[in-house]
């Protein structure tokens, strides 16, 4: 039996190479054949992006945005680990990145007090708004994917409302820009100074002691075990005396704290304000980064990595003459490819699985007849 076991967790290494693998591969040869019916030589893009994607200036860029698209994707995988559809993280971070906008600017505390201030006040509001779809879900039984798509609109037209002038909102000298009074000097986070190349926001240090806390809380913990055995099976959960309905509530409320972080390398390192023009969608990004990783939150890190990579270079290709909707077309590819090849290979493990267990079990029971055979 232990050799059996041996070779399954053999099996499993390998099928764990193969699917990344197999995804790259696929991607590549896919967007390959898109860039050729444009009628452009897929070489020189690929060449093209590699460079420009490695320059000083490209990296910094890149862990930037990586920062801001690694909290959406654990704000997504903590939710997809409870078998939860959070697409309201859109939203969430959204209205948390404004409620924290208007407090920052009101503050006039010092900055050691104000930061954190502004950091609670972000998760706290992402995990209110989430906490609604949680309760109605656990207590009415309505669809967290319906309740977090009314939750985005409803997000959005409060966010509208309070953001004219006059109310929580001012406009700029120029009379095209709508925003929330900024924050002091003293309520920048600090960033690490790049040289030529720009400045790299610090906020990525949160980024890491969330990915670190992420992997200890639900691998580490006999929190994150409930969580995960709801997840994959609610009745086997109730029946071993886990409260499902609390563990549901309770990972909404959670995945809304970390979607509340999300706005806040961009409000605390770069803009300092929430304007009608602070960046959206990050939400959606985080889902297609946690298909990615596969909820890993290494195999996050490497999606968010790859996304801010593509976002930089591919961008750069439409001044070389390249369509500019390749972008999406390949970080369409990218996750379907993905998604495919994790679902091939994980069906063909299972399988290998399947007839080795039987085959071990087959030969087994077929020891003894061979031994009283010879007696």
């Amino acid at each position: 039996m232990n050799k059996l076991t041996s070779r399954i967790d053999k099996e499993r290494l390998l099928l764990g190479v193969a699917a990344p693998l197999l995804a790259v591969v696929a991607a590549l040869v896919v967007t390959t054949l898109v860039i050729l019916a444009t009628g452009k030589n897929p070489g020189d893009a690929f060449s093209d992006m590699v460079t420009y994607g490695f320059a000083s200036d490209s990296q910094v860029y890149i862990l930037n945005k990586a920062t801001t698209y690694y909290l959406a994707g654990v704000a997504v995988a903590i939710g997809f680990r409870m078998n939860l559809f959070n697409i309201g993280v859109d939203g969430q971070y959204r209205l948390a990145a404004f409620i924290a906008a208007v407090l920052g600017g009101a503050l006039t505390v010092p900055g050691w007090i104000a930061i954190p201030l502004i950091i609670l006040c972000a998760m706290a509001t992402g995990a209110l708004w989430a906490a609604i779809a949680g309760i109605l879900k656990v207590t009415r039984g309505v669809s967290e994917v319906i309740a977090t798509i009314m939750l985005n609109s409803i997000a959005t037209a409060v966010i509208a409302y309070l953001l004219q002038p006059g109310k929580l909102g001012q406009l700029d000298q120029a009379g095209t820009l709508v925003s929330t009074k900024p924050l002091p000097s003293s309520s920048y986070f600090f960033s690490f100074d790049a040289g030529p190349a720009g400045e790299l926001w610090g906020f990525i240090v949160i980024a890491v002691l969330v990915g670190v806390a992420y992997w200890f809380v639900l691998g580490r913990t006999r929190f994150g075990f409930d969580l995960r055995t709801v997840g994959q099976s609610e009745t086997a959960a109730a029946a071993s005396g886990v409260g499902v309905k609390k563990m549901v509530a309770t990972s909404m409320i959670i995945s809304g704290a970390v979607a509340g972080l999300i706005g806040m390398p961009t409000l605390l390192n770069d803009s300092h304000q929430f304007s009608n023009d602070f960046p959206a969608g990050i939400g959606f990004t985080g889902i297609a980064i946690a298909l990615l990783g596969r909820n890993h939150p290494i195999g996050i890190a490497l999606g968010a990595l790859l996304w801010g990579f593509l976002e930089r270079t591919t961008n750069h290709l439409e001044f070389q003459g390249y369509d500019k909707e390749i972008l999406g077309v390949i970080q369409g590819v990218i996750v379907l490819c993905v998604v495919i090849a994790y679902e091939v290979v994980r069906r063909y493990g299972l399988k290998r699985q399947q007839q080795r267990v039987g085959a071990e079990l087959a030969a087994q029971a077929a020891a003894p007849t061979k031994k009283q055979e010879v007696a």
